[in-house]
């Protein structure tokens, strides 16, 4: 079933689905697999050293033809990535958490898109004085860094409404096809989702990681602050894990204080070690105690159940939206 709406229209896509960054797991292989699916990927920049993006975003750009975008997350400043990424011929930009307005005047000049996630409508209604092209309606139930305020059902409609006319993409809680068509019903143009994406065959993420997503429940979902170097002060949702369950049962100390702290659980690619209460969370290629690590997700947990293809995963999606808009049409018609 095709769809119509401005994110289809913006991105040429088939479904208005984005994938949200997965940190290390989103991988060239990942982002093609999104783009010919029909629908659209973005990579975070934030965790790339500033020399490596241009080669990182040419791997991405040949394997997509050019089809996906970057995300910057402005707690620091990303000028030398967002210059790096408009050489390398990136055109659409994700942002959040920091001054906006300088960096969308870089982009705009540049002939780029902008989506920008806010959690309040106050941050809506700016976000559309400053110019923005797409806003990003974040609800309490995603999973990773928050910045949504409240639920998804009841969030997304005040944020549209605040929006005044630029279109809204709804991202928390969302997993499949009857998310799609009730997000579209509250005045949403499409859809971001990122713990479904984590469990699909070609993302980068640790095998075990995505298992874990697989076998939890909501019940086994915290909000927390722990995981904090690289990225303080800032809260996220994972699932349950050692690193959480000790720091815990010691009390839940202040940082500097808190057990395994310093200790390295693992290396990264270019050798250095990475720390227990690291922001990254677990690669496929990731040696050491990787279940140390932040198990980022959300409340779609619950509507997972298996790891799939990207393609399966967006085929599934249309299917139940289909088959939603169906039930919707009976109900309109009294059958």
């Amino acid at each position: 079933m095709p769809f119509e709406t401005a994110l289809t229209k913006a991105l040429d896509l088939r479904v208005p689905v984005l994938a949200g960054p997965l940190g290390r797991g989103t991988s060239a292989e990942f982002l093609a697999a999104v783009a010919a699916s029909g629908s659209f990927g973005f990579t975070a920049l934030m965790h790339m050293p500033e020399e490596t993006v241009s080669d990182e975003l040419a791997k991405m750009s040949r394997a997509t033809n050019g089809r996906f975008g970057a995300n910057l997350t402005l707690v620091v400043d990303q000028r030398k990535r967002l210059a790096a990424a408009l050489e390398a011929g990136v055109r659409v930009f994700s942002m959040w958490q920091g001054d906006l307005e300088p960096y969308v005047r870089i982009i705009k000049d540049a002939g780029g898109l902008v989506f920008w996630t806010v959690g309040t409508p106050e941050e809506a209604a700016r976000a559309k004085d400053i110019g923005v092209d797409f806003i990003v309606s974040q609800g309490r139930e995603s999973g990773g860094h928050l910045v949504g305020s409240a639920p998804t059902m009841s969030l997304l409609p005040s944020i549209v409404d605040a929006a005044r006319g630029v279109p809204v993409v709804a991202a928390g809680g969302i997993a499949e096809g009857r998310g799609l068509v009730a997000a579209m019903a509250l005045g949403a143009c499409g859809v971001w989702m990122g713990t479904r994406f984590v469990a699909s065959r070609e993302s980068a993420n640790h095998r075990g990681y995505k298992e874990r997503v697989v076998a939890a429940r909501a019940t086994d979902l915290v909000e927390t602050r722990l995981f904090d170097a690289g990225w303080q002060e800032s809260p996220h949702q994972v699932i349950r894990n050692s690193t959480f369950t000790r720091w815990e049962e010691a009390g839940r100390p202040a940082s500097g204080q808190r057990p395994g702290e310093g200790e390295a659980i693992s290396r990264f690619p270019n050798g250095k070690p990475l720390y227990r209460y690291d922001v990254a969370a677990a690669w496929d290629a990731m040696e050491g105690d990787w279940e140390a690590s932040p198990l980022y997700a959300g409340a779609t947990v619950e509507l997972i159940h298996d790891v799939k293809s990207v393609a399966e995963i967006v085929g599934e999606i249309e299917a139940t939206a289909e088959a939603a808009l169906a039930r919707v049409a009976d109900l309109r018609s009294g059958r």
